[in-house]
């Protein structure tokens, strides 16, 4: 096997500086894989603390106005300031910073590492405002995931002191000024990313990917620290996740973080807490359910602490996150499945492959539906959480190399991509989902269990609660509503097959004398002020309502199909009259 070359020195004595003990260059030994040790130059520790050369990609500070404000100095603890002071006098000794007399500055303040000890951060917020940002374009969270495919053997190279990995700009150090009460410092030293994941198909990849990477990384003298970095692994932690072969799961530390948060005492730990949990939404079948009652204190009137309800649904979203399922990685050569639900108040959607051992989801996702969409009708709910989930994984479904299955429970939907007649709203849904290559299969909803789950919540009602849908007749369906009767000639037959009831309308009221002369005037004259006659469905309307005949028979069959019709879900008597009244 051909291994790219070292660019150090041909003897292992002359990889490292005289400062360096044999005791930790066998240490490194140990936990570097041998066919690695002609890079072992990679992993010093001395040369890692001191200044790198300018690079031909120096970190330049571009502003777009006058410069920043100086910030206002943080008090700090006894333990924080004897911990800043240290951090001053080892990094001048690395030449990493020196003295500033520049005329802005930053304060400074410590956060907690995962092990408790406290790590030194610089309050760039002023400085970021008028930086111009450089938009390099970094590919997407749920993108990075599904490069893992087909990878059973992991490596880790994690570079050692990821904030002193490039230089600053020559006459850029003065603007990353920080101000201490030991006096004012500049970097010449930025941050980088510092965590390197190799993942080839093959172990003979695997090994010549790692050397070329550890090769790279000598050329351009940046440092590895060996105690870190993993080698030859079945997972690795990545991105606050867990990756196997098996797909992702969360990291258990991100679990324990999770279970051990207080309840939030104010607004911003509220918005700390719902940011971590949103964060792996993705492994949770009712996440959506627990985060929308506890959005409504994210309002600036709320009250805290949290009511006892609030607290109920706060320990329960915790619960979940220990049995959240591992999520297979996406795999285009797959059948896919994307099953979608709508509740009242909320969309749900869960995206499975079939492999053969099964089938295996691949996210979990859910949407609180705005005001406006609220007032859709169920068909069009169901209808919008079929577009709503096909554009939330647009890259995904567009790189499958065959068709993919939409599982829906409204069989009406089965037609709807071959449907000559759709309201405007629906043509423009048609349009999006034109680019996808699917076919929607009708899927009882008792049978779909995860995005049910999602979907049907009662805590995600709008905050007004159940009286809300009383007191807006806009939420109840108006399907031969006046306006898209105009838009759609044929909308209520089409969607609900009513053309037998229409009939037995149309002829009824021909046989009641009290409309006859009225139905007369109207054939000769269709403009008769508030009257509208469309001859194509022989429906004859007064205002916004369809004239029914004073006949028992049909009158019954109108509060049947009003009732019994997948398109208004389950109704009881209050609202099945009153979306006949809306109609008829």
């Amino acid at each position: 096997m051909d291994l790219p070359p070292s660019s150090y020195h041909d003897s292992l004595e002359e990889l490292w500086d005289e400062e360096e003990e044999t005791e930790e260059i066998e240490a490194v030994m140990k936990v570097v894989p041998s066919i690695y040790h002609q890079y072992l130059d990679v992993f010093s520790k001395v040369k890692a603390e001191k200044l790198p050369p300018h690079p031909a990609c120096d970190h330049h500070i571009e502003l777009e106005g006058s410069l920043p404000q100086v910030g206002v100095m943080y008090s700090l603890s006894n333990q924080e300031s004897d911990k800043l002071k240290a951090y001053i006098s080892e990094n001048v000794e690395k030449g990493f910073i020196w003295p500033s007399s520049s005329s802005t500055g930053a304060p400074v303040l410590f956060v907690k590492n995962k092990d408790g000890g406290l790590c030194l951060c610089v309050d760039y917020r002023k400085l970021n405002a008028v930086t111009r940002k450089n938009k390099y374009p970094v590919p997407p969270m749920n993108q990075l995931l599904t490069v893992f495919n087909g990878s059973s053997i992991l490596s880790k190279i994690y570079l050692r002191g990821a904030y002193n990995l490039l230089r600053i700009e020559e006459g850029d150090e003065h603007l990353t000024c920080f101000r201490t009460k030991y006096g004012s410092y500049e970097y010449l030293v930025v941050a980088y990313f510092n965590d390197i994941l190799v993942f080839p198909k093959s172990e003979e990849e695997h090994v010549i990917h790692v050397s070329t990477v550890l090769s790279r990384l000598g050329s351009n003298k940046l440092f590895a620290k060996a105690s870190k970095c993993l080698y030859h692994v079945t997972s690795v932690e990545y991105l606050g996740y867990v990756v196997s072969s098996e797909g992702l799961k969360i990291d258990q530390e991100k679990v324990q973080q999770i279970l051990n948060f207080p309840p939030p005492r104010n607004l911003k730990a509220l918005q700390s807490f719902l940011g971590f949990a949103n964060f792996y939404h993705h492994f949770i079948k009712n996440c959506s359910k627990k985060i929308s009652s506890l959005t409504n204190f994210l309002k600036k009137d709320s009250n805290f602490p949290l009511n006892e309800e609030a607290l109920r649904h706060f320990h329960q979203l915790k619960e979940p996150f220990t049995i959240a399922p591992i999520l297979s990685h996406f795999d285009p050569s797959l059948p896919t499945i994307v099953e979608t639900d709508a509740s009242d108040y909320a969309l749900g959607a869960v995206l499975s492959q079939i492999s053969d051992s099964g089938k295996h989801p691949f996210t979990f996702d859910s949407w609180k539906l705005l005001p406006a969409e609220l007032n859709y009708d169920i068909h069009d709910k169901e209808l919008l959480g079929i577009v709503w989930a096909l554009k939330r994984c647009r890259a995904f479904l567009l790189s499958l190399s065959s068709s993919f299955e939409v599982l829906a429970n409204h069989s009406s939907l089965q037609y709807f991509m071959s449907s000559k007649i759709l309201t405007c709203r629906q043509a423009l849904w048609a349009k999006i989902l034109s680019e996808f290559h699917f076919a929607i299969t009708y899927h009882p909803g008792r049978l779909a269990t995860f995005p049910d789950a999602l979907s049907h919540q009662d805590d995600v009602y709008p905050e007004r609660g159940e009286d809300f849908i009383s007191k807006n007749p806009m939420n109840y369906q108006k399907i031969i509503k006046q306006d898209k009767i105009q838009a759609s000639k044929f909308f209520a037959v089409k969607v609900e097959a009513l053309s037998n009831l229409i009939e037995l309308i149309h002829k009824s009221l021909w046989q009641d004398s009290q409309y006859r002369s009225i139905l007369q005037d109207l054939g000769k004259d269709k403009s008769v002020q508030d009257h509208s006659l469309y001859s194509s469905s022989q429906l004859f309307l007064f205002k916004d309502w369809v004239l029914v005949p004073n006949d028992p028979t049909i009158q019954l069959n109108i509060h049947q199909k009003r009732h019994d019709r997948p398109l208004a879900g389950n109704p009881r008597q209050e609202r099945t009259l009153k979306l006949v009244k809306w109609d008829f």
